[in-house]
């Protein structure tokens, strides 16, 4: 076995394979940019090196630079994770040119499958069935216009060495081929040092699924089973879960078969996952094959109790696999929520900043009979960058059926303490409680059929919000008896604590009645109704850990004027909790107004300004771009929300700016 392996990679996929060489006794090299010199990864490694500057091009996907880092630690062998030189042939080759052992498939085989454009042709060849498209290279927007039109609208842009949603786009017009033709380019040129584009057509109401295989040098080959991927948002999946709720047991084998015998045709070894589009009668459609470890490959390690990370190494170092494909059963089910450092409230744009608090849940066994898990790259105090992908954290849940494992995840969402940047964890809880995701009749459309309009936050149920209130009035007499106890008042204004409240919540206003002793308080309606709660919880403390009727309730509490800010299930609101006399004054209070702010263009994320494309004095029309911004290797145009004429250009291309900058103003 290695001794020593080398984590061509960065963030929480790094600490992934760290965590596994570690208890396999292996010691680990990490690499860093000038960004991640504090990194997660850095300070899990046994040794780490430098390799250059912030970006992602001048770091961590020059194959010099991962080969000088190679050479000075003396690694035997190197995992390159997801992403960066993941799949890049040119980087397997110049290992096995220095006789170091990739773990991962053969540079043929990723030739062959890791290029999507190849890939698409060898599997025509081999007789599996594709989505119709052009599997040339592209020359320019003009010809993507062309070929767009002959395939037929709407299309998929596609980098060729593309992967996690970059150099992605999605076009109904030739207008949107122009524009998303030149950004595809740029990210895929970006990020994967590839700016080769191919166009396909786009399948409307597809279900993405995908087969996770891995096979030895010995000739074998099996199927984990299947991830459902179709969670997905501007085709960057957010929520995956193992098996799918819509495949039947002969789908999912004639899949897997097909899956392997696909990796064998090109003598594939190691861990990969082909990946295909279901539509609403089970027909199967080959999309791509990613010839690497998969972001979502801890669902599949959950339901099957395979690590993934340890296997690739065994096969590297030319063991054969332990198991054959009738031992592969499928246990129990398994979510994944990715953590995305991005702003749901602000069109899911990119946020950087520093995790002024970071406590995800406790990993293992659950009181309620599951398993959490959270893999990350990141710590409390950290700093999350615009330079890379802004995924990170993958939490993760098991539970002997979806509805447990849903279950867990919602209670796990609630859990997850994160402060400091805007991220998706409302956006993943509200989506857990979607009736639509509940049932399992999802597609890759699902976020823009439910969420149209963005993402503005969760409205409570009835009985939820029922046990809020409950909640928040017991925590209301908790802070009042702590503000009971100030010393040094005056002996004639002695504090009572009250026992009638009235909550305000959601729009609805509750008066209760609290009849408290040691153990918790019993909180009565005005319908009669009444709830017990318990709970440890004091005031200062961010997380409420409560029982309401013997059911577990986890709320983020935060302090408000005659109240808390309370967040839970995708929700976030203000809470007052106030005497009787006090909510009736308090109802006859003018409320603020925002700010008018709808003649200016506002940066709505921190980024790079990439292009400006009007001038001052020029009109623009609904819709126009005006500006592109790039932040953690995404392209953003800005759009005009109505007619208007441009009065001040406040940015140029190449300017960095903060979240809410003004970029230009209109008359």
């Amino acid at each position: 076995m290695f001794k020593k392996i080398l984590i061509a990679n960065r963030g929480e996929i790094a600490c992934r394979v760290i965590k596994t060489a570690r208890a396999m006794g292996i010691k680990t090299v990490a690499v860093y940019s000038d960004a991640d010199r504090n990194a997660l990864h850095v300070r899990m490694a046994d040794e780490a090196v430098h390799i250059g500057p912030a970006p992602a091009n001048q770091s961590y996907i020059v194959i010099d630079k991962i080969m000088d880092a190679v050479r000075k630690t003396g690694a035997e062998a190197v995992h390159p994770g997801y992403g960066f030189l993941s799949e890049n042939m040119n980087f397997a080759a110049a290992l096995e040119k220095e006789g170091v052992v990739f773990i991962g498939p053969p540079s043929p085989a990723i030739e062959a499958m890791g290029d999507k454009i190849t890939s698409k042709k060898l599997a025509m060849e081999a007789g599996v069935s594709t989505v119709p498209g052009y599997m040339g290279v592209i020359a320019d927007a003009d010809e993507a216009v062309k070929i767009s039109g002959e395939v037929g609208y709407p299309v998929m842009i596609k980098a060729s060495a593309g992967g996690g949603g970059k150099g992605m786009r999605i076009a109904w017009s030739e207008s949107e081929v122009k524009e998303g033709f030149e950004s595809s380019r740029n990210e895929a040129a970006n990020s994967f040092g590839d700016d080769r584009i191919f166009i396909e057509k786009f399948v409307t109401q597809p279900r993405h699924i995908e087969i996770q295989v891995l096979a030895d040098k010995h000739g074998n080959c099996v199927y984990l089973h299947e991830r459902e991927c179709s969670i997905q948002r501007r085709n960057q999946k957010v929520i995956e879960e193992a098996p799918s709720p819509f495949l039947d047991a002969a789908t999912r084998k004639a899949m897997g078969e097909q899956a392997c015998a696909l990796a064998q045709a090109v003598g594939y070894t190691s861990a990969g996952t082909v990946e295909f589009i279901v539509d609403g009668n089970r027909n199967f459609y080959f999309l791509e094959m990613n010839t690497r470890l998969q972001v979502e490959h801890p669902v599949t390690e959950l339901i099957t109790g395979v690590d993934l990370v340890e296997q690739m190494i065994r096969v590297a170092n030319g063991e054969k696999l332990p198991f054959a494909q009738k031992d592969l059963k499928i246990n129990g089910w398994a979510m994944e929520s990715r953590l995305y450092a991005e702003d749901p409230y602000r069109g899911f744009l990119p946020s950087i900043g520093r995790l002024t608090r970071y406590r995800p849940p406790v990993e293992g066994p659950t009181a309620g009979g599951g398993i959490v898990r959270n893999d990350t790259g990141v710590f409390e105090g950290g700093e999350i960058s615009m330079f890379y992908d802004p995924m990170i954290a993958k939490l993760c849940t098991w539970g002997k059926t979806r509805t447990d494992a849903i279950a867990e995840m919602r209670l796990a969402l609630d859990t997850f303490e994160v402060e400091g940047i805007g991220h998706n964890l409302p956006f993943c809880s509200a989506v857990m409680d979607h009736p639509r995701f509940v049932s399992g009749e999802i597609t890759t459309a699902f976020i823009a059929e439910e969420y149209p309009d963005g993402f503005t936050g969760v409205m409570l149920d009835s009985a939820t919000l029922r046990r809020v209130v409950a909640a928040a009035a017991a925590m209301n007499r908790v802070a009042e008896i702590r503000r009971t106890r100030i010393s040094g008042t005056m002996d004639n204004h002695e504090r009572k604590i009250g026992t009638e409240w009235n909550v305000k919540l959601q729009g609805e206003s509750h008066d209760v009645t609290i009849a408290a002793d040691r153990a918790g308080s019993t909180v009565h309606f005005a319908d009669g109704a009444e709830m017990r709660v318990e709970s440890d919880w004091t005031p200062g403390q961010p997380l409420a850990r409560l029982t309401v009727n013997g059911k577990p309730l986890v709320m983020k509490v935060g302090k408000a004027p005659s109240g808390f800010r309370l967040r839970l299930r995708g929700a976030d609101f203000i809470c007052h909790v106030r005497t009787p006399r006090q909510a009736e004054l308090a109802a006859l209070m003018l409320e603020k107004s925002a700010p008018d702010t709808s003649k200016f263009l506002l940066c709505p994320m921190p980024g790079l300004v990439v292009k400006i494309n009007v001038a001052v004095g020029d009109e623009v029309q609904q819709g126009q771009a005006l500006a592109t911004v790039e932040a953690m290797k995404m392209e953003n145009i800005l759009r005009a929300e109505r007619k208007g004429v441009v009065k001040a250009v406040n940015a140029a291309a190449g300017a960095s700016l903060r979240v809410d900058d003004v970029i230009m103003e209109f008359e």
